[in-house]
C-alpha cells in the first residue's frame, strides 16, 4: 500500500493542479473513510462524495406516498434502511408504530414469503441495476412492486451537465458495472475507473485517474477486473428488461432525470402498485416534499457541501435520531461521517 501511496503523491506533484475526484458509490463512500484514505491524499487531490447511496436518492415524494399507502392498511415490505427515512406524515417505522402492517425483509425471497400471507403486499423496490433484476424476477411470481428503483449512469451524466462541481473523474461502481458492464460508462465523457472495495482498490483507482487526468485523457479503465467482465451479466439485463422499462426518474437531490427510472412494462401493470393504488396516490398533498428544509441532503448528494456544514449535523442530526436520508442509511454520507468522522 506504501508503493502506490508514493505513486499517487508523485504523480499529483506532476500534475501541479487542484484536482477532484468523485466517488459514486456508497460502499466506496464507506471504504474511503473507514481506511481515512481522504487524509492519505496530497494536497491538491480532493475526494468527493456522490449520488451512491440508494436510500438517499429516493424522492421525499415516494417515501410520502408509501407511507400513504402503508397508513390506508396496505401491508409494505422494503429493505431495512428505508424504514427509518422521514417524510412529511412519518416514516414507515413510525406507520408500524401505528399499527400499520410494515415489514423490513433482507431480501426479495423474504418479500415473497410475506406476499403468502398477505396478498395484498406492496414491496418498495429501491436501488440500481444491482437490486433491480431480483424485483423484475419478483414481479414474474407476481409481487406488487412500488418502483424507485433507478438506472445510474443518468446521474454521473447530470453531475457533469449541471456544472454546479468541477468533477476531474469518477470512482465508478463496482456493484453496478458487474450488471451493466463496460460499455455504457463510455457514453459519460470524463476519466473514469471502475473499482473494487478494499483500500488497495480504491488507491489503485485513483492513481489511474491520475495517469488519465496528466495524460489528457477520459476513458474508462476496470480495476475490479476480478468482477466486473467487458459485458457484465447479461442475464441480469435481460431480466431488468423483461420486466422494466426507462421511464423519468425522480432523485433527491436532483428532481426528474429523464430516462433513469425503472417503470413496471403495461404487460406487467397489474402488479404495478402505482397504477393498482392510483386512487389513494391521487389525494395525498405532495407539496410539503417542495418545501426547503434545515436539512441538506440534496446537496451533499451532489458533492456541492460535506454533513459538517449541515447545521443539524451531530446536534439534532444522528442516526438514532435521522432528519434526512443521508444519516439514515449506512451508505450515506452524514451516517459515515458520523461513524468515522474523526
Amino acid at each position: 500500500m506504501k508503493n502506490i501511496i508514493k505513486k499517487i503523491n508523485d504523480i499529483a506533484k506532476k500534475i501541479k493542479k487542484d484536482v477532484n475526484l468523485m466517488e459514486v458509490c456508497g460502499t466506496h463512500t464507506q471504504a474511503v473513510a473507514r481506511y481515512g484514505l481522504k487524509k492519505l491524499m496530497p494536497k491538491n487531490i480532493k475526494l468527493t462524495t456522490g449520488p451512491g447511496c440508494p436510500v438517499c436518492v429516493t424522492s421525499q415524494e415516494d417515501v410520502d406516498a408509501i407511507v400513504n399507502l402503508a397508513l390506508a392498511g396496505i401491508p409494505v415490505a422494503t429493505y431495512g434502511d428505508m424504514m427509518r427515512v422521514p417524510g412529511h406524515y412519518g416514516s414507515l417505522d413510525q406507520a408500524r408504530e401505528n399499527d400499520a402492517k410494515v415489514f423490513s425483509v433482507y431480501s426479495i425471497e423474504e418479500a415473497l414469503k410475506f406476499q403468502k400471507n398477505y396478498s395484498n403486499l406492496i414491496f418498495f423496490g429501491l436501488g440500481f441495476e444491482t437490486t433491480t433484476p431480483m424485483t423484475a424476477y419478483a414481479i414474474k411470481k407476481g409481487l406488487c412492486v412500488y418502483s424507485t428503483h433507478k438506472s445510474f449512469l443518468p446521474a454521473m451524466k447530470a453531475l457533469l451537465k449541471i456544472g454546479e462541481l468541477k468533477i476531474d473523474g469518477y470512482i465508478c461502481p463496482g456493484h453496478v458495472a458487474t450488471i451493466i458492464g463496460l460499455k455504457p460508462f463510455e457514453s459519460i465523457k470524463a476519466p473514469q475507473v471502475i473499482a473494487g472495495f478494499i483500500a488497495e482498490d480504491i488507491l489503485r483507482a485513483i492513481y489511474m485517474l491520475l495517469k488519465q487526468i496528466l495524460n489528457n485523457q477520459a476513458i474508462v479503465e476496470n480495476e475490479y477486473y476480478r468482477s466486473v467482465k467487458e459485458r457484465g451479466n447479461p442475464k441480469a439485463m435481460q431480466e431488468i428488461f423483461d420486466v422494466f422499462n426507462l421511464g423519468d426518474g425522480n432523485w433527491r437531490g436532483f428532481g426528474i432525470i429523464p430516462k433513469s427510472g425503472f417503470e413496471i412494462k403495461k404487460s406487467y401493470q397489474k402488479f404495478d402498485a402505482k397504477i393498482k393504488y392510483k386512487k389513494i396516490l391521487d389525494k395525498i398533498d405532495f407539496s410539503f416534499a417542495q418545501k426547503p428544509t434545515a436539512c441538506i441532503c440534496g446537496e451533499i448528494i451532489r458533492g456541492l457541501k460535506i454533513p459538517k456544514q449541515c447545521p443539524l449535523f451531530k446536534k439534532i442530526c444522528a442516526p438514532e435520531n435521522p432528519i434526512g436520508p443521508c444519516m439514515v442509511s449506512v451508505e450515506g454520507a452524514c451516517n459515515v461521517f458520523f461513524r468515522y468522522g474523526k
